[in-house]
């Protein structure tokens, strides 16, 4: 933390700022693993629903 102190004594508190990095880009295996997980994610909910639907009748 840095802080500042002005003529009246009040102090003023700054976070320190993250170090920025570039990201890399994702590979072919890393884009296929999200496809599957958005996918199985998908299922899951569309079958919560289902099941949601077939308790409430």
């Amino acid at each position: 933390m840095r802080y500042l102190e002005d003529e009246d004594g009040k102090l003023n508190n700054f976070a320190m700022e993250p170090k920025m990095y570039q990201a890399e880009p994702k590979t072919g295996d890393d884009q296929k693993n999200l496809l599957i997980l958005g996918i199985l994610g998908g299922a899951l909910v569309v079958a919560l629903i289902g099941v949601t639907f077939l308790i409430s009748n």
